[in-house]
């Protein structure tokens, strides 16, 4: 019998908790009764951001827009110095949604400038976690794609670091490009360990399935890393934002098993929503009949408490908020860096 007759969502998807404990602030403070706005959008997710809306949680795009005494969160990527200066002088309530992870690489950073290295930083030029990261580094030489590798100078101390969410496999050859430009070169592995561990997770789903569909924007690095995996290991992978791009069943004629996976602004949530989507598209009339129930049994298999989209209990719309406090966020284990001279704290 032809159609989808099974569906596998893989493990440690969601959010990462970067994201999801910057959001988790921004609710926090609208539960509070501040009139709180995020410096950007927090998640590149549409749905997500309607229901900060909802919250009274209002997305801006600059300071200016943010009236004085209002609290601002600063998103998972990080900002420049400046930025947080200039909200402060405005008497601005700054809550810091900055990563982790990105704050470790916005203090070796620093640490790098003082030493005096000639920096290389491995990262898409114009996004914000970059823009941020330059911040602490002005004069760093801003790589990506390979092509752009050769205008490096060549330089007698040189160190190497990376924007969280590139690829491990692109960060270990421009290291072996670098050996040959520099006398001296120091390596600080900031590729994010969750960024690494979803890709290994994608792997293991896509060798068990016939077919993945992977979830997320069409700009996301790491979402297109994800796909890229997929076909290297030799299956067809398909890259959708939303449910609502699933629309032709024609796409899973083949596949008898399909694969779900996300980048790390994709809610886990949405992730079972295109699992039900494409068994009701395409599946077997058992599986169409169940979509829902095999969807949800997926979503128990890979859902874990680090993916979830939040850690606190249900929030209220603003008009019904009584001022009572939010339940406090679950902590997340201190990443550790890669160096030359080994991985050591933070």
């Amino acid at each position: 019998m032809s159609g989808v007759g099974a569906i596998l969502i893989a493990q440690r998807t969601g959010f990462c908790y970067g994201v999801r404990e910057a959001i988790d602030k921004a609710k926090e403070a609208a539960a509070a009764g501040k009139a709180t706005h995020t410096l950007g959008q927090v998640v590149h997710n549409e749905g997500v951001i309607r229901d900060l809306q909802v919250l009274g949680i209002e997305t801006v795009d600059t300071l200016d827009q943010v009236d004085r005494g209002a609290a601002v969160v600063i998103r998972a990527h990080g900002v420049r110095p400046e930025v947080v200066e200039r909200a402060l002088a405005r008497d601005l309530e700054v809550i810091d949604g900055t990563c982790t992870w990105v704050i470790q690489e916005q203090r070796e950073l620093a640490r790098l400038v003082e030493d005096g290295y000639t920096i290389v930083l491995l990262g898409t030029p114009r996004h914000p976690e970059v823009i941020g990261l330059l911040g602490f580094a002005p004069d760093a030489i801003v790589v990506d794609e390979e092509a752009d590798w050769t205008r490096i100078p060549r330089k007698k101390r040189m160190a190497l670091i990376s924007q969280s969410t590139q690829p491990p496999w692109k960060f270990e050859r421009l290291a072996a490009f670098l050996v040959s430009r520099s006398h001296e070169l120091k390596i600080v592995n900031t590729v994010c360990p969750v960024t690494i561990r979803r890709q290994e997770d994608t792997l293991a789903a896509a060798r068990a399935v016939d077919l993945m569909v992977v979830v997320g924007g069409r700009s996301s690095a790491n979402t297109k890393e994800l796909t890229r995996l997929c076909q290297i290991v030799g299956t067809p992978a398909i890259q959708i934002e939303s449910v609502h791009d699933l629309t032709d069943p024609a796409v899973f004629d083949d596949a008898r098993t399909v694969g779900v996976t996300g980048g790390t602004s994709t809610p886990i949530e949405d992730l079972q929503a295109v699992a039900q989507r494409v068994l009701e598209l395409a599946g077997t009339p058992e599986a169409k009949a169940n979509a829902r129930q095999l969807a949800l049994a997926a979503l128990a298999r890979a859902a874990t408490p680090a993916g979830r989209t939040t850690s606190l209990p249900a929030i209220q719309p603003a008009a019904d908020q009584t001022g009572a406090a939010p339940g406090a966020a679950t902590g997340e284990p201190t990443p550790a860096v890669t160096s030359a001279a080994g991985r050591g704290a933070p």
